[in-house]
């Protein structure tokens, strides 16, 4: 980025821009679909937010640092958590997420089907008698 990399509003946006993916970039560097933000009335950096689908790969690279292994390498009882994590993220909403999901976790597209089913059956016999 060409802006004033030391500004302090950089300063606490980048940990965020980093975790969804986004770029950060000069005020006059942005596009019109670009994310222009503003520091008592001054435009002091833009932020180019990534596809949906480099959000998806971006999501499962993180997945995989806090767990510290690929996650192909996990047992299965973590990688359903990860299905559970992803699916609240809207990672199946990405064209073929699913499939890119399952070629991350090692397993068939069939076996995410079953973890989301069976994720979703349990939220449904939670509900109150």
């Amino acid at each position: 980025m060409s802006g004033p990399p030391d500004h302090p509003f950089m300063t606490a946006v980048k940990p965020l821009v980093d975790a969804i993916g986004g770029e950060l970039l000069a005020p006059h560097e942005a596009r019109p679909d670009d994310v222009v933000l503003a520091w008592e009335g001054e435009n002091v950096l833009a932020v180019r937010l990534p596809q949906l689908s480099e959000s998806l790969d971006h999501i499962l690279a993180g997945l995989e640092r806090r767990h510290g292994m690929p996650l192909a390498d996990l047992d299965r009882k973590t990688k359903q958590s990860v299905v559970r994590t992803l699916e609240a993220r809207g990672a199946f909403s990405v064209r073929h997420g699913v499939e890119t999901v399952a070629s991350a976790l090692g397993v068939s597209r069939f076996t995410v089907y079953n973890y989301l089913n069976r994720e979703n059956a349990a939220k449904g016999d939670q509900s109150p008698a």
